[in-house]
């Protein structure tokens, strides 16, 4: 694992580490939330390996080593202490990172998020790793039937569902095969009775990849941990990007 990850850090105030998703980034899985954080936050946004300016890894992911390089990464950008905002694959290093630096993490936000996979989720993870071996735009039409919410799918036109899956096909990321593993190994449960900040869930309603059971799984597992639903599917910040703002702004400002 690299001492550091590429990363970004904008805005002032408390500190704020992103963690995103398996197969995504910074921008499409946090992009409409950005300038609301970082106008009260000083905001680092690292690239996970193989995303954005961090290389792929040459080897398998490891969870602690991903937690202990993303608390790295915020350090060497000169934020001490800091609450975590991770998404999806991000919860699991979010709680990794919870658990083995309590001098440095002072909150988390867990977003679509899981302790370990259930076997809806374990199947669709283990058709997603066979598909990234082949064709590009079946694993991306895979990806558009599986993350979005059936209303948000049957409103879209023909014509914008083909370009759609046209243009996720372009987008996966590099290291995409590592982060899919990684979800598939990760099982932080162990780590959730010991997480003594103060946590917010946010468990969307309506996901089909990361059933929002698994959400309450980890608001149950963490002591004093608040639990908030929006009504959208995987994709969150493209379906409920105002409900999850609020949900998070008022999070944020309870904890300064």
């Amino acid at each position: 694992m690299i001492e550091h990850f590429a990363h970004t850090v904008k805005g002032s105030g408390p500190g704020l580490v992103l963690a995103h998703g398996a197969g995504g980034g910074i921008e499409p899985n946090f992009g409409p939330l950005l300038d609301d954080l970082t106008s009260t936050h000083t905001v680092v946004a690292p690239d996970l390996p193989g995303t954005g300016g961090t290389p792929r890894s040459s080897s398998p992911l490891d969870l602690d080593a991903t937690a202990d390089t993303l608390v790295a990464t915020a350090v060497a950008a000169g934020v001490e202490r800091f609450t975590v905002l991770g998404y999806s694959m991000g919860t699991a290093i979010a709680v990794r990172a919870a658990a083995r630096h309590p001098e440095r993490v002072t909150g988390l936000i867990l977003t679509a998020g899981f302790a370990r996979p259930n076997n809806r989720m374990r199947m669709a993870v283990q058709v997603w790793r066979e598909l990234l071996r082949g064709d590009r735009e079946l694993l991306a039409r895979f990806l558009t039937f599986v993350a979005p919410s059936d209303h948000v799918l049957e409103a879209i036109s023909t014509a914008d569902l083909e370009r759609a899956v046209t243009d996720l096909a372009v987008f996966v990321p590099e290291g995409s095969p590592e982060h899919v593993d990684l979800v598939g190994r990760s099982d932080t449960t162990a780590d959730l009775p010991g997480i003594a900040v103060p946590t917010l869930v946010v468990a969307a309603a309506l996901d089909r990849l990361v059933p929002p059971a698994l959400s309450r799984e980890l608001a149950d597992g963490i002591p004093g941990a608040r639990f908030v639903e929006v009504e959208s599917g995987h994709l969150v910040a493209a379906e409920a990007p105002d409900a999850w703002r609020a949900a998070v702004r008022a999070f944020l400002d309870e904890h300064p």
